[in-house]
């Protein structure tokens, strides 16, 4: 039996990266990334969509991400997808989405 779970994005940082720290003192950095696809339709007409996706990075590379990211910045960012799920204060279900990456590679200067 063979399992892959792997997500790869490059695209614009949407936001500057939040860092925080867990109870334990674990640091995690969230940022988001936003990826662009154009496309010609069946008239001819040029269109584009984004998609934005969540990004978690846990420790060293949090620091990193925390101080050389910024919203804007052109990224690359790779690991797995997960999916978490919690209550809100208003009693519904929430969940999300995220790319918890294992590498990131900023790509401008």
């Amino acid at each position: 039996m063979f399992s892959l779970n792997r997500a790869t994005v490059l695209g614009n940082c949407t936001r500057d990266p939040e860092m925080r720290q867990t109870a334990t003192g674990q640091n995690v950095c969230s940022f988001g990334i936003a990826t662009n696809r154009t496309w010609t339709d069946a008239s001819g007409a040029k269109q584009e969509a984004a998609e934005f996706h969540n990004v978690v990075v846990w420790g060293k590379l949090a620091e990193i991400c925390s101080q050389y990211l910024a919203k804007g910045r052109k990224v690359y960012a790779e690991g797995r997808l997960q999916t978490r799920q919690w209550d809100a204060q208003d009693g519904t279900k929430k969940s999300t989405t995220e790319i918890v990456a294992d590498n990131v590679i900023i790509l401008d200067r």
